[in-house]
């Protein structure tokens, strides 16, 4: 058991699609365990990410031959299986001793995309019905997997998700020749109808079973093909709005086989992945379309300016700001103004003006904003935007110190919004 676990977690460690759990659920009548909207965050993994979950495959073995893939079936690896008691057992007494919160499962295809995802499935089934936990629970749904077994899984599963890996779906054929876009959007589409349809009729009885109350993921892998970031943003932005995910997953392609298909690079590319984030968060919560972020003109975001402020050096004609006159949405796209602090600029100047003094109480970051701000108060404001002399005060330092993927070190190289 011990050197399963061992396999199986450490091969589990490339799939990022695991964050808080999003979802409330209460302790089942004589069971154990709930899951908290909050989020389960309390331990680092080795990536910098903070869970508390007992993340591992199934089983490493797969019929797949992914470029990208560790576990792919021509690789030479050791390989283990766990039986469904197995995952069970292991999740209830790691539960039972306060080390985790929730199961993260995965898996590699082995005997048949069905027969691996009816074992998924069997595992929660049986965590939920037979143990009675009520912990986080997320499965990852395979690709070209029978609806029917989908729609059960998310019956059991807090969370699913579909891992779309490659951004293209000529890429994804040529560096993954069993997958394509339609085995992927197939699930994908149907969990999304099936969240929509439950959560409606909850809406009229609560006798109906929640399916999926904390949404649907998945992940992009970055820069084992040659998509551009507008490509990868355009894409994001469909999942989003069409499929209703909760979240996109970017991670920075890991070199782990030899393949004349795969770029050669010395490293992943970790600035990238953060870029990607951060203008992710520009479409999720700063009402930014991913056509302003990067266009034709500009495919790549900028890997020394955060995009907000890759935005603003492009757009100086909306600069300065005034934020005693500007509407909400202006004000959300200065850079150093986040979401918090633009709602409490608004609040803020209906009982007098606000002035530079306020905004720094108001947790504006004033090094970057001061510059894209014009108060009529202040003497020397500033009345116009200088690009090119702002840029290298907005740049991030060299990218010789992002840290390795894998590293010791539990930070990761973030970025913060405003």
């Amino acid at each position: 058991m011990q050197n399963k676990l061992q396999i199986l977690s450490a091969a589990a460690k490339y799939d990022v699609s695991c964050s808080s759990s999003g979802s409330t659920r209460a302790t089942p009548n004589g069971g154990m365990g709930n899951a908290a909207a909050s989020g389960i965050c309390h331990s680092f993994t080795e990536d910098g990410r903070c869970v508390s979950l007992l993340k591992i495959l199934l089983s490493n073995v797969c019929l797949f031959d992914c470029a990208y893939c560790v576990n792919r079936r021509s690789n030479d690896i050791p390989r283990a299986t766990f039986k469904v008691s197995e995952v069970v057992d292991l999740t209830m007494e790691f539960y039972k001793r306060n080390l985790i919160e929730g199961l993260f499962l995965s898996s590699g295809v082995f005997g048949s995309v069905d027969t691996t995802m009816e074992a998924l499935v069997r595992v929660a089934r049986t965590l939920r019905l037979e143990h009675r936990f009520g912990g986080y629970i997320h499965l990852k749904t395979i690709p070209g997997a029978s609806p029917e077994l989908v729609a059960q899984a998310g019956l059991y599963a807090d969370r699913l998700s579909v891992n779309i890996e490659i951004p293209s779906d000529a890429s994804l054929q040529e560096l993954a020749p069993e997958k394509n876009f339609p085995s992927v959007f197939t699930p994908m589409n149907s969990i999304k109808d099936q969240i929509v349809n439950h959560r409606a009729e909850r809406r009229i009885t609560t006798k109906v079973p929640s399916f999926a109350p904390a949404g649907q993921t998945t992940q992009l892998i970055v820069g084992a093909s040659p998509e551009s970031d507008l490509q990868i943003l355009k894409l994001a932005s469909g999942l989003y709005g069409q499929q209703q995910l909760k979240r996109v997953y970017y991670s920075g392609y890991i070199p782990v086989n030899s393949d004349n298909r795969l770029p050669v690079i010395s490293r992943p590319p970790l600035r990238r992945e953060n870029r990607l984030y951060q203008a992710d968060w520009l479409m999720r919560f700063y009402h930014f379309q991913y056509d302003e972020i990067v266009d034709s003109q500009y495919p790549d975001l900028d890997p020394d300016l955060d995009p907000k402020a890759g935005w603003a050096l492009r757009h100086p004609e909306w600069f300065p700001v005034d934020v005693n006159r500007a509407d909400y949405e202006t004000i959300l796209r200065v850079p150093g103004i986040g979401v918090k602090s633009a709602k409490l600029i608004v609040q803020g100047r209906r009982f007098g003006t606000v002035r530079m003094e306020h905004l720094k109480r108001f947790g504006v970051a004033l090094k970057r904003a001061r510059p894209f701000l014009y108060d009529p108060h202040a003497i020397g404001s500033f009345r116009e935007v200088r690009p090119d002399l702002l840029r290298p005060l907005l740049s991030s330092p060299p990218e010789s110190t992002q840290l390795s993927l894998f590293s010791d070190s539990p930070l990761l190289l973030t970025g913060t919004y405003g």
